[in-house]
């Protein structure tokens, strides 16, 4: 299993292949706010076990196994989001909040909240049920 700083750099060249066709240093460096030396010695770790081929010059390109942790990392991405919008959390907190528990979180947790928001997308008066609790806690 990739380490979360590995998860990082895997679902960002997994996100920027998906958008443009290609991942570039340069690009995955100014997504994660890090140096392009940076990228370089992450993505020869991450070359060496397996997730992707790195060639000096040349774009990262995701192997078969690269590509689909990173489809499953996004894919986890996503449905926190999507959990935290729908118990109401605020928007300006979703992505940082995402951020904060994506990687603290086992794939048996992930089942269960997804499983959790198509039982919640299924149950409108649910979503209001829980709404109202909340509304009626903050009030008291």
């Amino acid at each position: 299993m990739p380490t979360p700083s590995m998860e990082d750099y895997i679902e960002q060249i997994f996100l920027w292949t998906e958008k443009t066709g290609e991942a570039r240093v340069s690009d995955i460096a100014e997504s994660l706010s890090v140096l392009p030396s940076s990228v370089t010695k992450m993505a020869q770790r991450l070359d060496k076990d397996g997730y992707l081929v790195y060639e000096r010059y040349k774009g990262l390109i995701l192997t078969e196994k690269g590509h689909k942790v990173g489809k499953r990392l996004v894919r986890r991405h996503e449905l926190l989001e999507q959990f935290l919008r729908l118990i109401g959390v605020d928007k300006e907190n979703i992505y940082t909040d995402v951020e904060g528990i994506e990687h603290h979180l086992s794939w048996n947790a992930i089942s269960r909240i997804e499983g959790l928001v198509e039982v919640m997308e299924a149950n409108p008066s649910f979503i209001e049920k829980l709404k109202k609790t909340v509304r009626d806690r903050e009030e008291n």
